[in-house]
């Protein structure tokens, strides 16, 4: 098994990159570099998380050899007594040989080259390709030029850093600079901003992320935010369109001014073919490309402004495109939120669905996910399942900030991811090492990035499902996760005790840390920054278990979700409205539809019947209660029993308001 562990991870870890990469990205629409370099991103990031486990199991058996060679008796031994023999005295240090062993010089050749392919996507490819697919240049040359200017902020905060680095160096007269300092003066330029980061997103993910869970266990939780999210988003859709429209208005002047002979013609067209299929039809029928362009009457735009001019389309479209995709996924929670909501009182515990999802199922999944077991698991498991895990979430989070706070004490050992490994370690017990080793990194890497896309200054690089991500949002991605890994990892080595520079002893260090260099070469960095700065993520947790960030948000006009603010309950109906018209728009052709229109049509005839009578009308509108079953004829001859939804119910009396003006 030596060094097969490591290949099958490796072709692992590439199909998963790959198969999420296809899930939230367009391998037919988006530019095949795009595709590359955020493929390579992610899957290099992968690899860090799945392989390090490896590198500490290999690393333990490594040190155990050590230990064994240095305290085993001399060949030759005088020792006699009834146990003398004339064998040499076994070890007292037995060493089992991991199943997942990787031979010596592998893994700090496999190190280098995944670190520094990282480092160099993250700080120079990524950035660069995330400006030059969103540049309005028209030409090569003016996409780099714009691309190379937008990341002078990145390169220069990297240089600075790296150059104050530097200058300690140089200025202090017991070090001298060689190239093995410079590479560690780099690397730890990077985990320095990393590790800045990576702390203010934790203090974050540890708190939210099980109290998201504990709230999701309440009923009708999970519906109000969901209300509230659809408010907000119908704000930034509307917004959306405006600047959209805004901008067509804008290309459409220009495509009447510039004509066919006009020398900026091509950026014209090259502007139209951003725009959306029905605006480029629309522009097409109102123009006439045989009229000549008058140069002395007309006043034409230049290339610069073109230039802008298609960089604002670029973003709108984008944007407009993204707020589209959120809705329509909004939506689609809701109305099975809804669903939940009503059919938790169901007496035949079987789940109904109002509206079934275009898409077909798998018969796999139809077959064991039936309405009986789609109601257990809705109604009655998945609130406990998600309080169990909110609990199990808390004891890691605790258990996280508990190490943060303490991984720099050797004597007594404090940390308790160092604790555990340590006790793993006496038994040689390979397997739990490599668990917990995974599941740790992998509980810290879910708590940093989902964190991103859950603050509202993120929400602006939005990874949709279903092939909708764009690409400066993947590239985005790709640059972030290149960021945080790397002091990620390097994170939980010290609070596991397996960096030496954290545990002051002189064993073998993993080969993760080893191609990180001694920092004893930026004392201050190894001895301060690194040890006492994470200890900053009790502030952050504090803060955000009250809210502090939110309720700032809220004094400052951001309006979050808060139970008990007024605002809150404000934009929670507004936000039902909305999902109430919505339901429209995305259903207008479904039979269910139809079967209820039909009949809700004979419920106003008969009202505006009793309106000329100088009857009630709520007597008849009473006749058809929340909840009423109608028999709906399908394609194939079959009656099913659909309930009539909350949103038609509600809607009636003022439908018949309507009638009351009309009548």
């Amino acid at each position: 098994m030596s060094g097969a562990a490591l290949g099958l991870e490796i072709v692992f870890v590439f199909f998963l990159a790959l198969f999420l990469l296809h899930r939230y990205g367009d391998f037919k629409k988006q530019h095949r570099l795009v595709i590359i370099g955020t493929l390579l991103a992610w899957y290099l990031c992968f690899l860090i998380v799945f392989i390090l486990p490896l590198d500490v199991s290999t690393t333990i058996y490594n040190r155990c050899k050590h230990a064994a060679a240095n305290s085993s008796p001399p060949e030759n031994s005088n020792i006699t007594g009834l146990y003398a023999t004339a064998n040499p005295v076994p070890s007292q240090h037995p060493c089992f040989k991991p199943w997942s062993y990787i031979p010596d010089g592998i893994m700090p050749i496999f190190w280098r080259v995944v670190y520094w392919t990282s480092q160099f996507l993250t700080w120079i490819l990524l950035p660069f390709m995330q400006s030059y697919a969103r540049s309005g240049g028209f030409s090569i040359t003016g996409k780099i030029k714009t691309a190379l200017i937008e990341n002078a902020i990145y390169y220069g905060t990297y240089l600075l850093i790296f150059g104050a680095f530097l200058i300690y160096v140089a200025v202090n007269p017991h070090l001298h600079l060689e190239w093995n300092q410079l590479q560690t003066i780099g690397i730890a330029a990077a985990n320095t901003w990393g590790l800045f980061l990576l702390v203010l997103l934790l203090g974050y993910g540890l708190v939210e992320i099980p109290r998201s869970y504990w709230n999701g266990a309440k009923r009708g939780y999970l519906l109000m935010k969901t209300y509230f999210k659809a408010a907000k988003l119908m704000t930034e859709k509307a917004d959306a369109e405006e600047n959209l429209e805004d901008a067509m208005e804008e290309v459409r002047k220009v495509n009447e001014s510039i004509k066919y002979n006009h020398p900026l013609r091509k950026c014209v067209d090259t502007i139209l073919k951003k725009c959306p299929t029905e605006y480029q039809e629309k522009m097409g029928r109102n123009m006439d490309d045989y009229e000549d362009f008058d140069e002395k009457h007309n006043i034409y735009p230049s290339e610069k402004s073109l230039v802008k001019l298609h960089k604002q389309v670029i973003y709108s479209v984008q944007r407009h495109r993204r707020t589209q995709v959120q809705w329509q996924i909004l939506l689609e929670q809701a109305f099975y939120l809804e669903d939940v909501a009503k059919n938790e009182t169901s007496a035949t515990r079987q789940f109904v669905h109002t509206f079934q999802s275009p898409e077909p199922e798998n018969r796999f999944i139809q077959y064991f996910y039936n309405p009986t077991f789609e109601w257990y698991w809705e109604c009655l498991l998945r609130p406990w399942f998600y309080k169990i895990l909110a609990v199990v979430l808390s004891i890691f989070s605790v258990i996280v900030v508990w190490s943060e706070c303490t991984f720099f004490s050797t004597t007594p050992v404090l940390s308790l991811f160092a604790v555990f490994i340590q006790l793993a370690e006496k038994t040689y017990n390979y397997i739990y090492i490599e668990i917990a080793c995974f599941l740790s990194i992998f509980f810290l890497s879910i708590c940093v990035y989902s964190t991103v896309f859950r603050i509202r200054v993120f929400n602006y690089y939005y990874l949709a499902s279903h092939h909708q991500t764009d690409a400066y949002s993947l590239l985005f991605s790709g640059m972030l996760f290149c960021r945080l890994t790397p002091p990620l990892c390097l994170n939980f080595l010290g609070l596991t005790h397996m960096d030496s520079s954290i545990s002051h002893k002189n064993t073998q260090p993993t080969a993760y840390t080893s191609i990180m260099g001694s920092m004893k070469v930026l004392s201050f960095i190894a001895d301060g920054f690194y040890i006492y700065y994470p200890m900053l993520v009790v502030i952050l947790c504090i803060a955000t278990y009250f809210s502090l960030g939110t309720r700032c948000l809220n004094l400052l006009g951001f309006q979050q979700f808060m139970g008990d603010d007024d605002m809150t309950s404000d934009l929670v109906n507004e936000g039902k409205e909305l999902i109430r018209k919505g339901i429209y728009t995305k259903y207008p052709d479904r039979p269910v539809l139809k079967a209820i229109s039909n009949k809700l049509l004979r419920v106003w005839r008969r009202a505006a019947s009793c309106l000329k009578n100088g009857k009630n009308v709520m007597d008849t509108i009473e006749k058809i209660p929340l909840g009423t079953e109608i028999s709906i004829l399908t394609p194939k001859s079959q009656t099913s029993q659909m309930l009539i939804p909350t949103v038609l119910h509600s809607n009636i009396p003022g439908l018949i308001t309507g009638l009351k003006g009309t009548g």
